[in-house]
């Protein structure tokens, strides 16, 4: 299994930082290696990424569903490869501080099956770096479109 967090301190309110994170379709192209994503209902999304390491090109497609809306702190999600063995869960907790609102991103992976020995080691490596990456870009994003706490 592989898990990896990252904090940032986006200078606002919770409630803006809420207004953004709650509608996926306003942080899916954030992801790094997104290629493309179909919204199925309100709490189910079809995700595809393209990547290339080390020369080789993939294309994973993976299921996100949302399973918990607790505005304005927290949304947890699962994670299911639909072109790879793995599983996941995440989620965006958020707390307001004297500073603006404190946003931690959160994801864990699972892989699994014969391919499990394989990506674990490769997701390990990626997933801190995937994760630190989104949540910056989700807080730059949110600090340019909304008013400053």
């Amino acid at each position: 299994m592989a898990q990896a967090s990252h904090t940032v301190t986006v200078p606002t309110n919770i409630e803006n930082v809420w207004e953004f994170v709650s509608k996926i379709e306003q942080w899916a192209t954030l992801v790094p290696a997104y290629k493309e994503h179909e919204q199925i209902d309100e709490t189910k999304s079809i995700w595809t990424f393209e990547g290339s390491m080390k020369g080789l090109k993939k294309t994973v497609k993976m299921e996100l569903v949302i399973i918990e809306f607790n505005g304005p702190n927290n949304i947890k999600f699962t994670l299911k490869g639909l072109t790879d063995n793995f599983t996941g869960s995440g989620q965006f907790q958020a707390e307001e501080t004297a500073g603006g609102t404190e946003m931690t991103g959160t994801v864990e992976v699972n892989a699994g099956g014969i391919s499990g020995a394989v990506l674990t080691p490769m997701i390990k490596m990626v997933l801190p770096k995937v994760t630190t990456r989104l949540t910056e870009k989700i807080a730059r994003t949110i600090q340019s479109t909304v008013p400053t706490a």
